[in-house]
C-alpha cells in the first residue's frame, strides 16, 4: 500500500476550515477576475475583426485567422499549465501567466500588421493559458462539493463577461482609434488581476497522496474522454455566436458598431446569469451530466431558428441571437466541474488542461473556417449548420456513465446516485452546512489528511 505523501507532506498542513467563508469567497472572485482578464484576451480580438477587415484591408479569413491566434497559444500551452498547477500551485501559474500576457497585450498594441498582431496575440494567449485550470482548480479545492456547481457556475461567467467588456471597449476603441488603442485593454485587464491574485489567492489544499487518489482517471473509464469530445462539439456553435454576432449585426442588420457591441455585451451578461443558474440546477439535482444534455437541446433548437430567422430576415433574429448567446455558453461550467470532480485532486490541473485544450483546438477553427463559410453561403446558413454539431452531441453525453461508473476522488456522494435517499440527504445538508456530509461525517471516522497543492 502507498504511503500517503503530498508534494510539501503532511505535516501542518492547511485544511479548508484554516481559511474563512469570506476569504474563500475573495479567492473565487479574485479567481473570476483572473479568467475574465484571460477571456478578454482570448475572445477580444474576434471584435476587431470588422475594423481590420474595413481599414485595415485584410481578407475576411486573414482577420478571423489573427483573432485566433491566443487561442492557438492556448492549445499548445493549457496541459503544460495543468501540469504547473498539479506540481507548483495555483497562485504562482496564475501570477506568471497573468504577468506576461500583460506584457504580450502590450507588444500587439504596438506591432504593425497581421503577422506582428498575430505572433503578439500567440503569446498573450498562451500565457492567458495559465488562468483557465489554476482558477478553476481554486473552487474545487476551496468549496463543498454540495455549492461547486453554484460557484463554478459563478466563475465561468468570467468568459461571457470577458467577451461583454471585450464587446463595449475593444470594438468602440478600435472604431474610433484603431486597433492599437483597442490592444491596451487586455492588457490592463492582465495587469489588474495580477496584481489580486497576489494579494488574496491561497493555493488550496489536497488529501494526502495515496495510490487511490493520485491514480490516473482516464484508465478507469471514458468517461473523462466523452466529456471532453461533448465539450469539443458543444464550442462549436458558442464561438460561431461569439465570433460573427458584431460582424452579423453590422453587415447584415445594418447596426453601428456602438449599437452592435452594446447588444453583444447585454447577450453575454445573460449568458453569464445562465452559467450559474444551469450551475445551481447541477447541484440541485445532484448531476452535471443531465443538464449538460439539456443545454444540447437548447442549442440544437435555437441555432436552427436563428439561421431560419437570419434567412428570412425576420426582426425576432436579433432576440434569437441573444437567446443562443445565452445557450450555447451554459455547457461550460457543468463540464469543467465534472471534469475536475472526476480528475481528483492530483490530475485536475491536467485534466482540465486537456478539456479546455480540445475546446480551444476547436474554437481556433471557427473563426477562419466559418468566415469562409459566411464568405460562400452567408449569415444564415452558417449559423443553422452549427445545430448539427450539437446533435452529435446529443447522445455522447454521458448521463448513465456518470452514475453507473465509480466516482472520481473529488466527485461529491451526491452524484454516484442522486435519486437515492442518502444521496437526497447529502445534498440538503450540504447546502445548508456549507460542506460535504458524508457518510464518513456520520460514521464519526476522521476525515483524510490533508496538504496544500504547490510544491514548497
Amino acid at each position: 500500500m502507498a504511503t500517503a505523501t503530498s508534494p510539501r507532506g503532511t505535516t501542518g498542513s492547511p485544511s479548508t476550515s484554516d481559511v474563512g467563508a469570506f476569504r474563500r469567497w475573495a479567492m473565487l472572485a479574485v479567481g473570476t477576475l483572473a479568467q475574465t482578464a484571460s477571456a478578454i484576451a482570448l475572445h477580444g480580438p474576434a471584435f476587431l475583426i470588422p475594423v481590420l477587415h474595413t481599414r485595415e484591408g485584410l481578407p475576411l479569413a486573414t482577420a478571423g485567422l489573427v483573432s485566433a491566434a491566443p487561442m492557438v497559444g492556448v492549445v499548445l500551452t493549457l496541459v503544460a499549465w495543468g501540469v504547473v498547477v498539479d506540481r507548483r500551485g495555483e497562485r504562482l501559474a496564475l501570477v506568471t501567466g497573468l504577468t506576461v500576457t500583460a506584457v504580450a497585450a502590450l507588444g500587439s498594441a504596438t506591432a504593425h500588421g497581421p503577422v506582428g498582431w498575430g505572433a503578439w496575440l500567440f503569446v498573450a494567449g498562451a500565457a492567458a493559458a495559465s488562468a483557465n485550470a489554476a482558477s478553476g482548480r481554486i473552487v474545487v479545492g476551496w468549496f463543498p462539493a454540495g455549492r461547486r456547481g453554484l460557484a463554478m457556475g459563478i466563475r465561468q461567467m468570467a468568459q461571457p463577461l470577458g467577451v461583454a467588456v471585450a464587446a463595449v471597449t475593444m470594438a468602440v476603441l478600435a472604431e474610433q482609434h484603431g486597433i492599437r488603442a483597442a490592444l491596451v485593454v487586455p492588457a490592463a485587464a492582465a495587469a489588474l488581476a495580477c496584481l489580486a491574485v497576489g494579494v488574496v489567492v491561497r493555493d488550496p489544499p489536497r488529501p494526502a497522496r495515496t495510490v487511490e487518489t493520485a491514480g490516473n482517471p482516464y484508465r478507469a473509464d471514458r468517461t473523462l474522454v466523452r466529456i471532453h469530445g461533448v465539450s469539443m462539439l458543444l464550442v462549436v456553435p458558442q464561438f460561431l455566436v461569439w465570433s460573427y454576432a458584431l460582424a452579423w449585426l453590422v453587415t447584415d442588420r445594418g447596426w453601428s458598431a456602438v449599437s452592435a457591441g452594446t447588444l453583444v455585451a447585454a447577450t453575454q451578461v445573460c449568458g453569464a446569469v445562465g452559467r450559474i443558474a444551469v450551475g445551481h440546477l447541477s447541484d440541485r439535482v445532484g448531476s452535471r451530466m443531465r443538464p449538460l444534455r439539456w443545454v444540447a437541446v437548447a442549442v440544437v433548437v435555437t441555432m436552427g431558428l436563428l439561421g431560419a430567422a437570419a434567412h428570412e430576415e425576420w426582426g425576432v433574429a436579433v432576440l434569437l441571437l441573444v437567446v443562443a448567446s445565452t445557450v450555447t455558453v451554459a455547457d461550460n461550467g457543468l463540464a469543467f466541474t465534472a471534469v475536475a470532480e472526476r480528475a481528483g485532486p492530483f490530475w485536475s490541473g491536467r485534466a482540465l488542461g486537456v478539456q479546455n485544450t480540445g475546446q480551444f483546438l476547436t474554437a481556433a477553427a471557427v473563426p477562419p473556417l466559418a468566415g469562409a463559410l459566411v464568405s460562400w453561403t452567408g449569415y444564415a446558413v452558417t449559423f443553422a449548420s452549427a445545430s448539427l454539431f450539437a446533435l452529435v452531441a446529443l447522445p455522447l453525453v454521458p448521463v448513465r456513465d456518470e452514475h453507473a461508473t465509480p466516482p472520481g476522488p473529488d466527485t461529491p456522494p451526491g452524484m454516484a446516485n442522486p435519486h437515492s435517499p442518502s444521496a437526497m440527504s447529502w445534498r440538503r445538508a450540504s447546502r445548508i452546512t456549507g460542506r460535504v456530509v458524508s457518510p464518513e461525517d456520520r460514521s464519526g471516522k476522521q476525515p483524510v489528511p490533508e496538504a496544500p497543492a504547490g510544491d514548497g
